[in-house]
């Protein structure tokens, strides 16, 4: 920190030389002599105000160093750093006035009042006016409006909550752009260091190679070649078997390819939506295997793996209509688990798990009402680990997507907290309608800072709303005023909506609901644009944009996947049954959601079995991996990387990553 205000403190210099700003260089080096801020080094504050400004009675240096650092609060989100700094600048301010009486100095007193009465009027704090007759009161150490204040105790105290106030904003004080400068090289630094590293490795993996071949004639079959160093350049091919489907049909191609694709490309004409949809988000899925293989190749050298982690258990996915029985066992295409690991730690089911923005840090919830944030390396350690009591069962979680400082998390019980991951603290707790008490799910827009919350009511009158499941609501919150923005249109007697997600410039919302429709509002005009009935006779479990932007995919209670055309709507894509796997009773709220992930190519779906199916979309096959020892209840995908992350109610969280 040191060396990069050097640096930065020079580039000002130098600068302002340039410019010929000698009157602003000779202010500046007269701010840097007074360095109001000490250099942001908590001991040296609490040194001038308890040391030095209190005791030498400098009242005007020490109001400047309150309104200094109440400006670095000022700029903050968190309500509650504000309300504590202004706490802390009126406690501070009657210590400095107890001080001056203790030492017999009231007029340092009259003298403080007279010069900063005004502002103390302004702060709203009524004690105030006591406060202005302490110089007349004969003996105020004992009076009982000013006893407290004159005892060692509260000084000590103050003391003690200034310190840690000044160690938390400090903490999570953002850095001017010169400041960074000195950081980012350092990391370009390290980042170097390890990538000469990396190619030491790969340089001695080539020469293993060399040598063990040039060694064994028949390299292909020597088992030392595949045992030693196996190929972590190439992925497996993948070998499609043909396997006869039951009249069910588990996965369903399209009939006509040619056509279905010619009609995906049509416009979408409903409103002003018709440009939301075609700008696909292709880029951020499809990731070279080049950047992440080595990675992986990496990271599993120094982990445990799962026995038969190489490659997934094969099955045929064959469902009967009448007999609804379980898959058969079979030969079919083979994907590479290129590692598999878990987290422990929770005493009850697991509810959620999510990956953040970027990948690098996981959240669980569990039935418990019990909120954990981890590293998603388990090999690496974070000091921003975190475990927090959330007094209710959560059924709803998410990240903020423009970064991994800011989780939301939804309660059965109204309340939707908000978690600022640096300063390790909940930053504001907000609460629901009490018509609708139940938070279903939480999703935050990938460009603004909004998110939606799709609530419930409880359904304590049987038969009460669409299939007996009750009403529900959409809102909208800002989560910079963390207040509610609007509230969508759900009719007269809203439904449910058990499942919500953003396109990927936020302008759009897709929402599943209780009564089989899947409703896509354009949030530009807070409007429903189009909806269509997506199951029929149940609700719809969970949706999801796809990975180009131009379709839906939906999960009903039934246990059916569609993929819907956003271009021509009602047109199914793609279809599965994946009904042995997460069919649910009529009558039952539907929980039951997937993930999209490697480019669109797989969907992975929560299960009531132990084992949770992998498919490869537009192919009549189903990998069975990811198997846990008891119901899979929560899904996620990696932002960026072939990875999978699964919870279970046996209490466990794994993460796996496929070729």
């Amino acid at each position: 920190m040191d060396q990069a205000m050097q640096f930065a403190e020079a580039a000002v210099r130098e600068f302002l030389l340039f410019r010929g700003f000698t009157n602003t260089l000779e202010a500046f080096h007269s701010d840097l002599y007074s360095d109001v801020g000490s250099g942001f080094q908590v001991g040296r504050i609490l040194d001038l105000i308890f040391r030095v400004h209190v005791p030498s009675f400098e009242a005007e240096k020490l109001v400047n160093l309150l309104a200094f650092l109440n400006s670095l609060v000022a700029a903050s989100a968190d309500v509650w750093l504000q309300e504590t700094a202004k706490q802390l600048e009126c406690n501070l301010k009657r210590y400095y006035i107890v001080h001056a009486l203790q030492r017999g100095r009231a007029d340092r007193v009259l003298e403080f009042f007279q010069q900063h009465a005004e502002g103390l009027l302004r702060s709203g704090d009524r004690d105030w006016f006591v406060w202005f007759a302490i110089p007349y009161v004969t003996n105020p150490g004992s009076d009982p409006n000013f006893k407290e204040y004159f005892s060692s105790e509260w000084s000590d105290a103050l003391e003690l909550s200034f310190r840690k106030f000044l160690l938390k904003i400090f903490e999570g004080i953002r850095l001017p752009a010169l400041l960074k400068f000195g950081f980012e090289e350092s990391k370009c630094v390290a980042l170097e260091k390890e990538l000469e590293q990396m190619r030491e490795v790969i340089n001695t993996k080539d020469d293993e190679i060399a040598y063990l071949r040039r060694d064994s004639p028949r390299h292909g079959s020597d088992p030392r070649v595949k045992k030693v160093v196996p190929d972590y350049r190439v992925s497996p091919p993948v070998t499609h078997i043909k396997s006869p489907l039951s009249s069910g049909g588990s996965i369903e191609e399209r009939e006509n390819e040619g056509d279905n694709e010619a009609a995906a490309k049509d416009e979408f004409n409903p409103s002003s939506t018709s440009g939301d949809f075609s700008e696909s988000g292709k880029s951020s899925e499809r990731t070279n295997s080049s950047k992440w293989r080595p990675l992986l190749r990496r990271n599993s050298s120094i982990r445990s793996t799962y026995s038969g982690g190489s490659q997934l258990e094969k099955t045929d996915f064959e469902v009967s209509d009448a007999t609804n029985s379980r898959e058969k066992e079979g030969e079919v295409s083979q994907v590479a688990i290129q590692y598999q690991e878990a987290f422990s730690g929770h005493t009850s089911p697991i509810t959620k798990c999510r990956y953040s923005a970027t990948g690098a840090k996981i959240a669980i919830t569990s039935v418990n009402g019990t909120v954990r944030i981890l590293s998603s390396d388990v090999a690496v350690a974070s000091s921003q680990n975190a475990t927090i009591s959330a007094g209710a069962e959560v059924l709803a979680l998410e990240w903020e997507h423009l970064s991994d400082r800011m989780l939301l998390f939804g309660t059965a019980e109204r309340n939707i907290k908000a978690w600022n991951v640096e300063a390790k603290r909940v930053v504001c707790d907000l609460t629901t309608e009490a018509m609708f008490p139940r938070v279903l799910d939480l999703r935050c827009s990938p460009t603004d800072s909004v998110f939606c919350c799709a609530a419930a009511s409880e359904t304590t009158t049987p038969g009460e709303g669409v299939h007996g499941l009750g009403y529900g609501s959409l809102t909208i919150w800002n989560m910079r005023t963390w207040k509610a923005m609007t509230s969508l249109q759900l009719g007269h007697e809203p439904p449910v909506m058990t499942s919500v997600c953003f396109n990927d410039n936020g302008k759009i919302l897709a929402a599943g609901a209780t009564d089989g429709k899947i409703r896509i509002f354009d949030l530009r005009e807070n409007l429903p644009k189009i909806g269509w009935p997506a199951h029929a006779g149940c609700a719809v479990s969970c949706v999801r944009f796809g990975h180009d932007q131009n379709s839906v995919f939906s999960l009903g209670a039934d246990g059916k996947i569609f993929e819907w055309s956003l271009h021509n709507q009602g047109q199914v894509l793609h279809k599965a049954n994946a009904s042995s796997y997460c069919a649910l009773p009529s009558g039952t709220l539907p929980r039951h959601e997937f993930a999209i992930g490697s480019g669109g190519r797989y969907v992975l779906l929560t299960s009531n079995t132990t084992t949770a199916p992998l498919y490869k979309w537009g192919s009549p096959l189903t990998h069975k991996n990811l198997e846990h020892t008891s119901v899979i209840t929560s899904v996620d995908r990696h932002p960026s990387l072939p990875m999978f992350l699964t919870g279970s109610s046996d209490h466990s969280i794994r993460v796996t990553a496929v070729g």
